[in-house]
């Protein structure tokens, strides 16, 4: 009967066992089966990101007439590799042996071959050369000492190259080396790359690893496939940003200065032909400089961040505001303001609300018309038309002139972050520190370049309506940005433009403009040999502490060639040249001196690469064989101005 009875209770026992075996195994496999399946799953299976190809900046080959071209990559991805070791597939006594055959390759710390890990990163960005080299050598290793040969792998992903090297830098700007960790994509330091961040980037896919001594290292698979950015086709040409570039640094050396900036905008399509910047920014070397506060400030684009006092580069555009004025006048039925072949009286020197501090040219002259104005950088002449401008019209219609004519305070709206809108005062507003924006003598100071804040590209959208006739046009750096699906933005087709200044205005200014390059002109050293050129000298004190100095300038040219029909507009600005004077008294920092001569360089040898043949093939300097005063260009012009002038300003 005891028997009986154990042999029961062992059977309830064991059913009992059995019961509790069967309810574990049921909550295991069905009710936690998911949850126990990823866990098995994980320790010899995972998911990797599958990289995409970001998108690439191409350069715009198309410029030279008769001289086809393929796009010129300015910025493409290329294939790296990441190597990463599984610890604990590694038995320990042979990880100094790992880490000897890894050290010879890339440098490792031993101590990472002892972490608790199945995943550790060990190299970023390997060449597939090294790539090979390594897995050739683990793979032998690996099979003689029955390692799982997937405890070392590679990941693969793409990194930025630059076939031009530093060319461009500031304005393409790079991705930095590690991606976000949540995103796990490229995350952009600057200039194009961010302000076309979404359409560079593409959508992840992903990968699976597998994890056994059983399965060999190519045994993975993507399992979704990445998706990769759209390029970007630029406005810019690489040869001629290499001119820019090149002819820049010569003259910010010989300068001494701190630095420059030139951009070069084709007048009738908006297009940015190149852009350049010295102290350069070389986007792979990225880290240099946003660890250096000094440094920084070259990563910045100069020509759109910094708005400066622009000189007497504003002068071109005062004179056609006074004609604009003369044409409201006509339209009134009543006398003009001035006649721009006329002389004036320049002997003045005070001006409303400028009583202390009377108002001189560099130069003494007793009188002048428009052209020897532009030509001699007059400041008494420029005050004196505004002067007659703000008695007919008023304030407020001469700083409307300014920014619905040509554009300033307005940003161009140029591909680009971090563009600067610059400063017209307005009449009845207040500075932060309570005074007027704009106060009485405020009409003279904005006549000469001072007073008003503008950028370098501004200033290019403005003299564009010299170099197009009359029109305001939009600036851009971008022809179309193309995806997998085809053209996501076109800017290639022409756009309607809007015209602000009569012809007869533009005709006038250009021709005024022609003498500043020609002998007796500030813009001497401007000329381009062979060609036609108008342009405009600048030279602006900076503020320092609160008070102009004597000390730091910004020192500019801009014009645009051929004078007629131009191919382009080109501002080179210096910035900070040494205040010295030269042997024979020239004065460095002038923008006649040192902007000058760049932008004849620039312009000569892109007007010879552009194909375009002279149209002034007997301007040539004394000497040269070429040179024919009776048939160069505006020789006559200024030789009949030189006799006017000497009339009117006998002692």
């Amino acid at each position: 009967m005891k028997q009986k009875k154990r042999l029961v209770i062992i059977a309830i026992g064991t059913f009992f066992l059995f019961s509790l075996l069967i309810v574990n195994f049921f909550r295991i496999q069905i009710l936690e089966g998911e949850k126990w399946t990823n866990t098995a799953l994980a320790q010899h299976e995972f998911i990797v990101k599958e990289p995409f190809k970001r998108g690439a900046f191409y350069a715009n080959p198309t410029l030279r007439v008769g001289h086809p071209e393929s796009p010129q990559p300015l910025v493409f991805d290329v294939t790296k590799f990441h190597l990463y070791i599984d610890p604990l597939s590694i038995p320990a006594e042979y990880r100094d042996e790992v880490a000897t055959l890894l050290s010879a390759y890339v440098p490792v710390k031993r101590a990472d071959l002892d972490k608790r890990s199945r995943s550790r990163r060990l190299a970023l960005w390997l060449d597939r050369e090294t790539r090979d080299v390594i897995l050739g050598e683990w793979v032998s290793f690996a099979k003689e000492r029955k390692i799982a040969r997937n405890a070392l792998y590679f990941v693969t992903d793409y990194r930025r190259s630059y076939p031009y090297g530093q060319l461009l830098g500031q304005v393409l700007h790079t991705i930095r080396d590690m991606k976000d960790e949540t995103t796990h994509e490229g995350v952009p330091t600057g200039g194009l790359e961010v302000y076309f961040n979404e359409h560079l980037k593409g959508k992840l896919g992903k990968r699976k690893l597998l994890r056994s001594p059983l399965n060999h290292l190519e045994i993975d698979k993507v399992i979704e496939e990445p998706e990769d950015g759209s390029d970007v086709y630029l406005t810019i040409n690489h040869c001629l940003q290499a001119i820019v570039e090149e002819e820049l640094e010569k003259g910010v050396n010989a300068a001494q200065a701190k630095g420059g900036w030139a951009v070069m905008l084709d007048p009738n399509s908006g297009e940015i032909l190149a852009l350049g910047q010295y102290p350069y920014f070389d986007p792979s070397h990225y880290q240099d400089y946003f660890n250096d506060p000094e440094k920084l400030e070259d990563a910045k684009v100069k020509a759109l961040t910094d708005a400066f006092e622009l000189g007497s580069i504003m002068k071109p555009i005062t004179v056609s505001i006074a004609m604009k004025a003369n044409l409201e006048r006509e339209k009134e039925g009543k006398a003009p303001l001035f006649d721009p072949k006329e002389k004036m009286d320049t002997t003045r020197s005070t001006f409303p609300g400028r009583g202390s501090r009377p108002l001189y040219d560099p130069t003494h002259h007793k009188a002048l018309n428009m052209a020897m104005a532009l030509q001699k950088s007059s400041n008494v002449y420029m005050a004196q038309i505004v002067d007659l401008v703000i008695q007919a019209y008023g304030n407020m219609w001469y700083r409307n002139a300014l920014v619905d004519i040509f554009g300033f305070e307005k940003k161009t709206g140029i591909e680009l972050p971090g563009e600067a809108c610059g400063l017209v005062p307005r009449p009845g507003k207040l500075h932060p520190n309570g005074a007027l924006e704009w106060s009485v003598p405020t009409p003279y100071s904005l006549s000469m370049g001072y007073n008003i804040l503008a950028t370098s590209v501004q200033m290019l959208r403005a003299y564009a309506v010299f170099a197009n006739g009359g029109f305001l046009i939009e600036p851009t750096l971008v022809r179309k940005v193309v995806g997998k699906e085809g053209v996501v933005i076109d800017n290639t087709a022409l756009k309607p433009k809007k015209r602000v200044l009569e012809e007869e205005i533009v005709e006038e200014v250009v021709n005024g403009m022609k003498f500043s390059t020609q002998q007796g002109g500030g813009g001497r050293l401007g000329t381009i040999n062979g060609y036609t050129e108008a342009g405009k000298t600048g030279t602006a004190e900076k503020i320092v502490g609160g008070v102009y100095s004597k000390q730091r300038y910004i020192s500019s040219f801009i014009g645009f060639a051929p004078a007629q029909s131009a191919r382009f507009v080109l501002i080179v600005t210096i910035d900070e040249p040494k205040p010295i004077r030269l042997e024979g008294g020239a004065k460095n920092y002038l923008g006649g001196h040192c902007a000058a001569p760049v932008f004849a360089e620039i312009s000569k040898r892109t007007l010879e690469y552009l194909g375009v043949p002279p149209d002034d093939p007997h301007g040539y300097p004394q000497g040269d064989p070429r040179y024919d005063p009776e048939k160069a260009d505006w020789i006559q012009e200024v030789r009949e101005l030189k006799l006017l002038y000497e009339k009117w300003n006998r002692p």
